[in-house]
């Protein structure tokens, strides 16, 4: 029997996309769930997304709001032996997924990297400068075996969690830390490259310049957390 795959999705504003997005993933994955998490979209995603009749789509509502948070709500209701995550708003790279799930034959959780060769990143100059900055820190502080921590577009064996768990809190800075976990429990990992189209409606992470380098911040100071938190 093929392996169930759970993709997480996370959204906030996205009914212009959304729908192309849950298309493309059930279009690239055979025997797929999807789990979203909706984070108090204002402009009708959660309403767009409960027009769509499919068994195999899970949809949560929350008031709150925050990357980390939802993106552990949605794995508490996967229920695939496969487990995946991919920007809600980037449909084109769900066809990188039939190359993933052929890898975790040998592997036990695969990562899109743009620093990989063949991989590249097309978003602004300050968010690919920032971007190469944490990364050359991650790797100075957390070891050069992984190229690009925070991608966070990825496939994982369900019983990878056995070896590390995400401590959810913060933004895209917890996925750091878990990869950072399941690489000292030995756990195999590849990386698999991709180009990062540029940002089709500007970054609602960093929707000003106080609040880029406040995140910018934060993933420094949990990169220093991750590498001398006791497991």
């Amino acid at each position: 029997m093929d392996k169930k795959v759970s993709i997480i999705l996370s959204t906030y504003n996205e009914a212009e996309i959304i729908e192309k997005t849950i298309n493309e993933i059930f279009k690239t994955i055979h025997n797929c769930e999807i789990v979203l998490v909706d984070d108090n979209s204002k402009d009708g995603t959660f309403e767009k997304v409960n027009l769509i009749k499919d068994k195999n789509l899970k949809v949560i509502s929350r008031k709150s709001r925050g990357l980390a948070s939802a993106f552990l709500l949605g794995m508490i209701n996967t229920s695939g032996d496969l487990i995946g995550w991919t920007d809600s708003n980037m449909p084109q790279l769900t066809y990188h997924f039939k190359e993933m799930i052929n890898k975790l034959d040998e592997y036990d959780i695969v990562l899109l990297s743009r620093y990989v060769e063949g991989g590249g990143d097309q978003r602004s100059k300050m968010r690919v400068l920032s971007s190469k900055i944490i990364n050359s820190f991650c790797r100075l502080i957390l070891g050069n075996e992984i190229k690009d921590y925070t991608s966070s577009i990825f496939l994982m064996k369900r019983d990878t969690l056995k070896h590390g768990v995400p401590i959810a809190y913060g933004h895209g800075e917890f996925f750091i830390e878990f990869l950072y976990k399941i690489k000292k429990n030995k756990m195999k990992i590849i990386e698999l490259p991709y180009v990062q189209p540029p940002d089709a409606e500007g970054s609602k992470t960093a929707s000003s310049i106080l609040r880029f380098f406040t995140l910018g911040l934060n993933y420094l100071i949990r990169i220093l957390i991750s590498r001398f938190r006791k497991n």
